[in-house]
């Protein structure tokens, strides 16, 4: 070392070594006035620095387990039937090649994804919604209104069904995810609940008009169903009827208005 860049080297009574920058003096440092007991004083402090975590910090959470592969697949498998279960409706006025469960879904959650960006609604929900608001149906089918299946019945009957599919994945957090995300939707609670079930009558009179279209079926009940085409009689403006957002009401009536003009 160059002389002008001598270091000073202290012994403490404990033997520990400090190194003095060249600047410093013993005296401007004054190590005498820390005594043992402001050291002890200022250990106890807390500091900002990300450094003085310790072990009485609250450890981050464990992620929920992961369902076995053998339990996931049995779910799939399961779920398989939404692929090949078809939609009554269709099935009961003769549509050929009628869309199944899952394709019904699958659109819905295309809407969900297009959707514009509406204040408060959480656009990930909607879709995940989408996906599981007829998961039921793997089990219990698609069960209409003619079916004369009261709708506390059909309820109690979907809600076991999903049960036992959660069942299939465990205690983990996607069951418990699906199965919120079921409730929400039947109980028709939240705000995301509400668009999701206009986007089900929506792709329901979208198809009808597509089934009309393709295959020269009157399948005039199915608007008639959602005020759709009562909405065309006041000249567009906003109606009572079954959707609840002015998306879905939008939409609908984009879909009445070409019906009208291709017949």
């Amino acid at each position: 070392m160059g002389s002008g860049s001598r270091n000073l080297l202290c012994k403490s009574s404990s033997s520990a070594l400090l190194f003095l920058a060249p600047s410093f003096t013993s005296a401007q440092l004054r190590f005498n006035s820390f005594t043992p007991s402001k050291l002890r004083r200022m250990a106890t402090q807390p500091s900002s620095s990300p450094s003085s975590l310790t072990t009485n910090d609250t450890a981050p959470p464990s992620p929920s387990p992961s369902p076995s592969p053998s339990s996931t697949i049995d779910f799939l498998s399961l779920c398989h039937r939404l692929k090949t279960t078809k939609r009554a409706g269709w099935v009961k006025r003769g549509i050929k090649g009628p869309e199944s469960i899952s394709d019904h879904m699958y659109r819905m959650g295309l809407m969900a994804l297009i959707a514009p960006d509406i204040p408060g609604i959480d656009r990930d929900k909607c879709v995940k919604m989408a996906i599981v608001h007829d998961i039921a149906e793997a089990i219990v089918g698609d069960i209409t209104p003619s079916d004369g299946v009261p709708k506390a019945e059909k309820s109690r009957k979907e809600r076991e069904a999903l049960e036992h599919m959660c069942e299939l994945l465990g205690a983990e957090s996607r069951a418990k995810e699906m199965s919120e995300l079921w409730n929400e939707y039947e109980e028709n609670s939240t705000p995301e609940a509400k668009i999701v079930k206009d986007f089900d009558k929506v792709e329901m009179i979208l198809q009808a008009l597509e089934y009309e279209n393709e295959q020269g079926k009157d399948l005039e009940e199915f608007f008639q169903s959602t005020a759709a085409f009562r909405a065309l009689a006041i000249l567009f403006k906003k109606f009572a009827g079954k959707f609840q957002t002015e998306v879905g009401k939008a939409w609908a009536l984009e879909i009445a208005s070409r019906r009208r003009k291709e017949r």
